[in-house]
């Protein structure tokens, strides 16, 4: 039986009665599965004797005698007080809360002791220690396992739950490889690793039960992964193949784009709108990710992706592409910029979002359905029911993390072989790019569009704000412009907020100079005012929260300034930065920090102070945030890891890719008999079923 199988509650193991049901629960163990999935953290070696005397070398591993005992203190603060003695010398014992341990403990009693020890008052004292009984039983001699745990559950008593699960049922459990991988690997097998990982013979066998179940557990991760792109690989089996596109050989329409801008492309432009050209041209359906830098020139990519889907090729006729962006504020820049540099070469744009009214909205849902429209800019509305197109060759997908991956399957069901474009600007780490988007090509764009300079970043303690006040007046005596952001946009205590900010800069700090405020809560048309007056210059100061973020472009703007810095993620930090350096004048950064500052926001501040490379910053990102929650989707759900960490585990996620990717491309179907146990896992438990991979 496959280990997902054991679905029995908990409470099928004597050790477990129903008062504990609720509490594992907190724990999200429900089922013995999820019991046997609760690994360690960590494991304690008690195979050495460590006597009373050494207890400043190592904890204390013993067999004591109990001699004597006192309460000390008074009323519910009353402190029992054992005092024990081994060959080699006394120690006391403090049991806090715990006043029926006085009826259970008496003198010439003796136990296992183990636990870390001090010098206090003249004597060796603990407050933090294990005991147990002599038995055969006891965990003393061997290395024992030390659990995530809740209330109401300890250690030694999460020992005797998974310790009665194991017995009970690990020899059933089956293998989930391949024998030939196991044996390749050199793992061992998945009865074998369950007992190893949680009560380990050795460490060496703990290591190798920790090889097994990582190696498993990405396998798995990969096989998902690989089947997707299969999968899309045989949908779009048939999809027409056009004209053949070699080296730099755009389109007529991408041409004559290029032709009117008033600047030259990046070679990383150039190489992603090739590979991008390729894959359009292939009777395979492209599922490509296209990452670059804050400002590298990614929207300009997707609109000659566009251009090239609109196109009709060699017996096709003229497609439609459909470009979403997560919130009507950027969608309506880029329809705006589409407008400014497609339509000129004979585009027909519209832009489509929730908040278009029922008329205008019916309208333009018929032209869309008669083909009369050729790209569509919009929000997650481009692909509401009834919106039907005539005839999709192109998604993008801007910022496609903050789209689910429902979302996004139901993108493609809007075109028959519709082509997929991916585009982040928060760059995807590597251990990403092999898991979550494994399936996908990746185009990245590397270079940066000559003139920009490097934005100067500064950190400055919120006591020493007036000096940061005092540099953006000098630039906007240049007549420069200027961001400030604020983690929220009204807040209680004493943290700033945007709006009353907003305010004090305006009648304190910064009167002489027109300041605006903008945040997610504003109406659609009152952010666009606001933004188009920011564009015109007429505002020169914007408090906002972080609802700037993403794609907001005004190259006059040179200083963003970011309070209580600490509070914003790295991403997060990394994207606001890259409001500003968008024109030919030096930009500045200012991350406002107060002194309130976690050892966890010091080291944020000091990657931003140090990397400006938005890859080192999201591998950053990613070792912050840890890997438990490595995929998915807002909507969605996250995928989550049990024992692998696809960062310090990247050489065996790509040993398990190489291996998986081998076997699925020579036996798709999984017919061969060695093979057959990962068709029974899919078919029987599969692995990460909660989450649309």
């Amino acid at each position: 039986m496959f280990i997902r199988l054991l679905c029995e509650s908990v409470n099928s193991i004597g050790a477990v009665k129903s008062s504990f049901v609720p509490k594992l629960a907190k724990l999200k163990i429900n089922t013995i599965a999820d019991l046997l999935h609760h690994y360690p953290r960590d494991w304690q070696d008690r195979r050495n004797k460590i006597l009373l005397k050494d207890y400043l070398s190592a904890k204390v591993c013993t067999e004591v005698t109990v001699f004597a005992k006192e309460w000390i203190g008074y009323g519910k603060k009353k402190i029992l007080k054992v005092y024990v003695e081994d060959e080699s010398a006394q120690a006391s014992l403090l049991f806090y809360n715990q006043p029926w341990m006085a009826k259970q403990i008496s003198e010439d009693m003796k136990f296992m002791i183990f636990g870390k020890f001090f010098c206090k008052y003249g004597e060796i004292q603990s407050s933090s220690f294990e005991m147990e009984t002599i038995s055969p039983e006891s965990g003393f001699g061997k290395i024992m396992p030390v659990y995530p745990l809740t209330s109401g559950i300890k250690n030694p008593m999460m020992c005797r739950f998974i310790s009665g699960a194991i017995k009970k049922y690990a020899d059933s459990i089956e293998d989930e490889l391949p024998l030939e991988i196991i044996e390749k690997e050199k793992l061992l097998s998945k009865k074998d690793a369950i007992k190893e990982i949680h009560f380990p013979s050795s460490f060496d066998l703990l290591e190798k039960a920790r090889k097994s179940l990582i190696y498993e557990e990405l396998f798995y991760l990969e096989v998902m992964v690989a089947k997707r792109a299969l999968e899309r690989k045989r949908k779009n089996v048939n999809k027409p193949i056009t004209c053949k596109n070699e080296g730099l050989n755009f389109s007529a329409l991408q041409q004559r784009l290029m032709e009117r801008l008033p600047f030259k492309l990046t070679e990383g432009q150039k190489t992603a709108i090739t590979e991008i050209n390729r894959d359009m041209d292939a009777n395979i359906g492209m599922a490509r990710l296209l990452q670059g830098d804050v400002g590298s020139g990614k929207t300009l990519v997707s609109f000659m992706a566009a251009l090239k889907a609109v196109e009709p090729g060699e017996g096709s006729k003229r497609g439609q592409a459909a470009i979403m962006a997560p919130t009507e504020l950027l969608a309506r820049q880029h329809a705006e910029n589409a407008g400014r540099l497609l339509e000129p070469v004979g585009i027909r744009i519209a832009f489509l979002t929730g908040n278009i009214k029922t008329a205008g909205r019916r309208e333009l849902l018929k032209n869309l359905a008669q083909g009369n429209i050729d790209i569509v800019v919009g929000t997650h509305a481009l692909f509401s029911k009834d919106v039907i197109y005539k005839n999709l060759k192109l998604a993008v997908i801007d910022e496609q993390h903050r789209f689910g991956v429902t979302q996004r399957s139901f993108i493609m069901t809007k075109g028959e072989s519709a082509d997929l474009l991916m585009m982040s600007a928060t760059p995807i780490p590597r251990t990403l790019a092999l898991t979550v988007f494994g399936d996908m090509d990746v185009s990245v764009i590397k270079d940066m569009p000559p003139g920009r300079k490097k934005i100067i970043t500064h950190l400055a303690r919120e006591a020493n704000e007036k000096k940061v006040y005092d540099f953006v007046r000098g630039q906007l005596e240049k007549g420069r412009q200027a961001y400030f952001v604020y983690p929220f946009i009204e807040s209680e205590d004493e943290i700033k907020d945007a709006v009353s900010m907003a305010q004090r800069l305006s009648t304190e700090i910064f009167r002489e100079y027109n300041v605006s405020l903008i945040h997610s809560k504003l109406t659609e048309n009152e952010k666009k005012e606001t933004m188009d007056n920011f564009r015109s210059g007429e505002i020169k100061i914007l408090a906002a929260t972080s609802v700037v973020e993403v794609g907001v472009d005004v190259p006059n703007a040179t200083c963003m300034v970011i309070e209580h810095a600490q509070r914003f993620g790295l991403s997060a930090l990394h994207q606001l930065r890259g409001r500003v350096g968008r024109g030919s004048e030096q930009s500045y950064c200012f991350l406002v920090y107060s002194d309130e500052l976690t050892d966890e926001g010091k080291t944020r501040l000091k990657v931003m102070l140090e990397n400006t490379d938005g890859f080192i910053i999201a591998e950053e990102d990613l070792k912050l945030r840890g890997p438990g929650q490595i995929a998915g989707t807002e909507q969605s759900g996250y995928l989550v890891l049990g024992i692998a960490n696809p960062i310090r585990d990247m050489d065996t996620l790509e040993k398990a890719r190489s291996d998986v990717f081998s076997i699925l491309e020579n036996d798709p179907d999984l017919l061969l008999e060695n093979h057959r146990v990962i068709a029974r896992v899919l078919e029987e438990s599969p692995p990460f079923s909660n989450v649309d991979l």
